[in-house]
């Protein structure tokens, strides 16, 4: 058992480095996450079976009862649920009509169909490892990842058909035909079920139990989330490495940290504005800015495999948000807390 807590501290500690190195080996080696994209077991395919275990053990972590807490205290839950799906539709609106005068159209609509699906997921569940590495509020957070996951049914349509508005041809088409009806069994089978199916467990084996191998789950967790980014980017990424196209990456890369930017200083100005307690600004921040791309990659990769760069803005997102977490969490909270040490060691 402490080796599994130390393996998973390490995990943690260089997970960035840890994806960037998965996508290396994807732009590099991709035939592996090609066939893990391709098998399947029971009529399910192997990433999706991966995405349902990710989310059945982000389940297994959701303490029900520390919930019943947002009863008191439910606007904060509500407009971060709001922020999460509003700031994302004006930031894409904006580029729409920025991006009207870029030299090739078709990158924007991949652009635009990438940040669609970005936008349309679920709060990520590593914003709650986050939140609690940075002394947040775990009830806030962990209610942001519940209550998005369960309304993504309603959501993720609604997103997906205004960015569908947003842009045309094939591109336009497959928003409205993903948004129709095929997402709605996806999220149900892959994200909706698993989690409650994870949060039954935990309640069947006690919060004591479930809290023993709880290094165990991240660990588990880690390894599953790698594996999904390293076979969902062996579609996408040795294209543009054989063949790279430097101002479509560039502006991608632009653009999706932009959009990172603003989700986190999104959940900023929420907690400014109701003026709570240190913890709920935590919460918030990384609520907001990290969304749940592994459901996004999994759903592109199937759903969207005759147009592989809309994977590259999802690919980008993922590795921005956890480098903008981390320099977040060192600069606004961690910095605090080793000033905080130090004075304390002096006197």
């Amino acid at each position: 058992m402490r080796f599994f807590k130390t393996l998973s501290h390490f995990v943690h500690r260089n997970f960035i480095w840890l994806v960037c190195g998965s996508y290396v080996v994807a732009a590099c080696f991709p035939g592996l996450g090609l066939a893990i994209r391709s098998a399947s077991i029971g009529g399910m395919s192997l990433p999706m079976i991966m995405l349902a275990a990710l989310l059945f053990n982000a389940g297994v972590g959701v303490d029900v009862k520390a919930l019943a807490h947002l009863r008191k205290e439910p606007l904060l839950l509500l407009l971060g649920l709001a922020g999460n799906v509003l700031i994302p539709l004006a930031f894409i609106g904006a580029v729409t009509m920025l991006m009207g005068l870029w030299h090739n159209p078709d990158e924007v609509q991949n652009i635009l169909v990438g940040l669609a699906l970005v936008a349309s997921m679920p709060i990520a569940g590593s914003s709650t490892a986050w939140s609690q590495n940075a002394n947040g509020n775990m009830t806030l957070s962990l209610g942001l990842v519940l209550g998005s996951t369960l309304l993504s049914p309603l959501l993720t349509p609604l997103v997906l058909h205004a960015v569908g508005f947003m842009t045309t041809g094939d591109y336009s088409q497959d928003l409205h035909e993903l948004a129709g009806g095929q997402t709605g069994s996806f999220l149900l089978v892959a994200v909706i079920l698993p989690s409650l199916l994870g949060i039954a467990f935990r309640q069947c084996v006690g919060t004591a139990r479930a809290t023993s191998f709880k290094s165990s789950l991240k660990l588990a967790n880690s390894a599953l989330l790698l594996v999904l980014n390293y076979s969902n980017a062996s579609v996408s990424l040795p294209h543009a490495i054989a063949n790279p196209d430097y101002d479509l990456l560039g502006v991608i890369l632009v653009i999706v940290s932009g959009l990172c930017v603003i989700a986190f200083l999104a959940g900023y100005s929420i907690w400014r504005l109701r003026r709570s307690h240190k913890a709920d600004k935590v919460a918030l921040m990384f609520g907001l800015g990290m969304n749940n791309n592994g459901t996004g990659l999994v759903l592109a990769s199937l759903a969207l495999a005759d147009h592989p760069r809309v994977l590259l803005p999802i690919i980008f997102y993922n590795l921005v948000q956890h480098l903008i977490a981390g320099i977040i969490d060192h600069m606004m909270f961690r910095k605090g807390e080793e000033e905080a040490v130090a004075l304390a060691e002096a006197s």
